[in-house]
């Protein structure tokens, strides 16, 4: 049994289910500050915080699913990425920490008062968070990483001045934002909030051209960056096609107003054909010449209880997320409205 292909099967379900989840909860962050700034939050606050309320304590499960998976079954991340994502994952948990307190204080506090500079602090972590976890991206694809007797050395001066660091970047802040106003305008017409609908609907259609346009400047930029992962890319072209089409439906839906359940089932798609696509094309390497998963992977008893663990933690999270949508995103009372009272 190759337990390498299956090890790296599973963190890449992992973190595409994040990708998913945290998206929606990072984009909403930034439009429940950016709503009340324009004076829509009103209309489309309440959206926003009756789907926070009940997930934004399980969102990280699957990040630290992942983490923790990489580095049993590639023990040799810890070493490589241990000193390059030590400021930005220290980043990372200072904006996580803003915004469980703020949640704390929103959803528990006596205070119902929303403060501008709170929502403000709790908007901007909406985009930095994606920003410094893209990241891992940029660096997975070689260049950056140099060993030097036996110590580990980052080039940031490289990294920063490098067009592919700021594409990945630039891709993962429109892609949140697109992912989640397409999830709230669906979300909105399923509470029967016609205002908030539209706001949304609004947001989605505006973010849906940037989103292909940044994916377009990364995809090309990685032939800079890394031809051998480009030419990968092109040998599973269906893939990316596959993805677009996926897009164009999605759009399509949103803007007719029609099947918004289909509709962000699309975007699902969309994401899912490019990142499996951008991930099977990036193999054997977990980090570009230096952790391959076949040189670099855990023994074979090791790996056996990863999986069967991993696969445990599947069967166990992907009920308690459905059942969690059932009782309270997709309950028809809740939805619409029987927690408003709270916003």
């Amino acid at each position: 049994m190759n337990y390498e292909l299956i090890g790296i099967t599973v963190l890449w379900v992992f973190l595409f289910g994040y990708i998913i989840v945290a998206s929606i909860d990072f984009g909403a962050g930034f439009f429940s500050f950016y709503s009340v700034a324009l004076g829509h939050g009103n209309l489309v606050h309440n959206i926003i915080q009756r789907y926070l309320s009940p997930v934004w304590e399980v969102t990280n499960v699957f990040l630290i699913f992942f983490y923790i998976g990489l580095i049993g079954f590639f023990p040799d991340a810890a070493y490589y990425y241990g000193t390059a994502l030590l400021v930005p994952g220290s980043l990372v948990i200072v904006l996580l920490a803003v915004r469980g307190v703020y949640y704390a204080f929103n959803t528990y506090g006596s205070s119902k008062e929303n403060n501008k500079v709170y929502m403000a602090l709790y908007g901007a972590t909406g985009i930095l968070i994606p920003a410094a976890l893209s990241t891992v991206l940029a660096i997975s694809e070689g260049g950056v990483i140099t060993v030097r007797h036996a110590k580990v050395e980052v080039s940031w001066p490289h990294f920063f001045a490098n067009p592919y660091t700021w594409s990945v970047i630039l891709l993962a802040l429109v892609s949140v934002l697109y992912i989640s106003a397409m999830f709230l305008s669906y979300y909105a017409k399923m509470s029967g909030d016609q205002g908030a609908f539209e706001i949304l609907r609004r947001y989605a259609l505006a973010w849906s051209g940037p989103t292909i346009a940044a994916a377009l400047l990364a995809f090309f930029e990685i032939n800079r960056q890394n031809p051998e992962h480009f030419r990968g890319m092109l040998e599973n072209a269906w893939m990316f096609a596959a993805s677009f089409l996926c897009f164009l439906i999605a759009v399509y839906l949103v803007w007719s107003r029609r099947h918004l359940g289909w509709c962000f089932m699309m975007v699902m798609l969309q994401f899912a054909f490019a990142w499996f696509g951008y991930g099977r094309s990036h193999l054997p390497y977990v980090l570009y010449k230096q952790i391959n998963i076949y040189e670099n992977f855990t023994n074979d008893t090791m790996a056996i209880a990863l999986i069967t663990a991993f696969g445990l933690g599947l069967i166990v999270l992907i009920p308690s997320l459905v059942l969690l949508m059932r009782l309270f995103l997709f309950d028809a009372k809740y939805v619409r409205g029987s927690s408003a009272k709270k916003g």
